[in-house]
């Protein structure tokens, strides 16, 4: 396999990392709108978005009408995003030069 192949599949998984996060932030603003969890889009994102946030609600239940486990889950999304990039940086880069 070619190093721009490579290159080409790493921005790929980026860039669906980058769709996922983007859902999560949607599905936690449509918790603002009454019905709209509920709808086709809703729940199709729902879908997507529910197993990855019920992770982090078995760790941090809501405290009373707030669920703070969004928050930690996009964290920690993005802490695995940066780590990625950093694991890219540090050895496929070099090898593309």
């Amino acid at each position: 396999m070619s190093l721009a192949v490579i290159d080409m599949i790493f921005n790929g998984i980026l860039v669906l990392l980058n769709i996922y996060f983007y859902a999560i932030i949607i599905y936690i603003f449509m918790s603002w709108i009454p019905g709209l969890r509920e709808s086709f889009i809703g729940e199709w994102i729902a879908r997507f978005v529910e197993p990855y946030l019920e992770i982090f609600r078995k760790i941090i239940p809501p405290l009373g009408m707030f669920d703070f486990s969004p928050i930690v889950a996009i964290f920690v999304l993005q802490m695995f995003v940066r780590g990625l990039i950093a694991i890219y940086n540090q050895f496929i880069v070099p090898m593309l030069m």
